[in-house]
């Protein structure tokens, strides 16, 4: 079901979420292709990869993760799209997400093409922080979900026990070129400013393409999920407010078709805003109610007792994002005066958190 106040532009790809399949590729106003290319054992199922043509060749924004089957869809959506890796001159990554950003590294490795993304994004890469490892990634998350209250047991249920090995290793394609706030892409023929939307992640950006009045929302704006915002390691003290100001920021485009990453094509920009705004307010509400139930909560406790899609035992790794997500909620409460942070129950104990007095 499509949120209230929008209209679905992209009637097929609705359909085809409805039928838990792939979209098909489809040319788009103004010559730019969107090309659906799938994420292996993943509820959002695709990524919608776009392709804009230019004089000297053809930019692919997104081009999705890092594996053979996602590999053989973009290489045949650039067929149909009359185009072949010779044509394609760059990337942009509207974000570094491995549903986004991973196949980057093969398609430049193939082509030749630069690579662009926003300077904060490229900061936020795991090869800034040492995360270059299976092992090391591994050994990370469990540090936050002690952090956070979580049991040796839980932790070995959502990670899987073990040390991370056998696990895929995202390597993450350094860029060529940076994109910041309004900046053009560098391809000849088209005018498409970079419009800096940090929140889902530092250096998330949209693509705004001037003449057709079209509009790249990558994970900033879905027709129907709200996007994760969580807490990271580069992350701003605050990305709900980075991510709610953003939001206010791209509500200007309401006359543009909005070409999102996932689901389907929409317009009406201003008032799928206004909805997150405003589901992020009743989320606050709701965290706020959940931590004077319950005292002095950790943050696994805390997002344990929200309302999420599904019940917290069935959501499986996504408990991760959920945990990261309760805690931007948290952070922003704080700095709000909502809610304040409590000493741990025990010494180097899980931190805790309270209805502020």
């Amino acid at each position: 079901m499509a949120a209230s106040g929008i209209v679905v532009l992209g009637t097929e790809q609705q359909a085809a979420w409805g039928r838990r399949e792939l979209p098909p590729v489809e040319k788009l106003p103004a010559g730019l292709w969107s090309v659906p290319v799938p994420i292996p054992d993943n509820p959002l199922r695709y990524t919608l990869t776009y392709l804009i043509p230019g004089d000297t060749g053809v930019v692919v924004v997104d081009p999705g993760w890092n594996d053979d089957e996602t590999w053989a869809a973009l290489l045949a959506g650039l067929g149909t799209a009359g185009f072949g890796l010779g044509d394609v001159i760059g990337l942009v990554a509207t974000h570094v997400h491995p549903d986004h950003h991973g196949l980057s590294l093969r398609l430049r490795a193939e082509t030749g093409a630069w690579i662009a993304m926003h300077p904060a994004e490229r900061d936020s890469m795991p090869q800034r922080f040492g995360v270059t490892t299976p092992e090391k990634r591994h050994a990370g998350m469990t540090r936050i979900l002690r952090i956070s209250g979580a049991s040796d047991e839980e932790i070995d249920g959502l990670l899987g026990g073990g040390d991370g090995r056998g696990e895929p290793d995202f390597r993450m394609a350094e860029p060529d070129v940076l994109l910041e706030d309004g900046d053009p892409v560098p391809l000849p023929g088209r005018r498409i400013r970079t419009v800096w939307t940090p929140g889902h992640t530092p250096g998330h950006i949209c693509l705004a393409e001037e003449d057709a009045r079209l509009i790249l929302t990558g994970d900033h704006v879905l027709p129907r999920i709200s996007p994760n915002i969580g807490l990271g390691p580069v992350q701003d003290a605050e990305p709900l407010s980075a991510f709610l100001a953003s939001l206010s920021k791209v509500a200007a485009y309401d006359d543009h078709d909005v070409l999102p990453a996932h689901e389907y094509r929409f317009r009406g920009l201003a008032a799928r805003t206004s909805e997150l705004i405003a589901h992020h307010e009743e989320r606050c509400r709701e965290l706020v109610a959940v931590v004077r139930s319950a005292g002095e909560p950790t943050m696994w406790e805390t997002a344990k007792a929200l309302t999420w899609s599904r019940p917290w035992e069935e959501i499986g790794r996504m408990r991760f994002a959920a945990l990261g997500e309760t805690a931007a909620h948290v952070q922003y409460l704080v700095h709000r005066g909502d809610l304040a942070w409590a000493p741990p129950a025990v010494p180097d104990g899980p931190a805790r958190v309270r209805v502020a007095a």
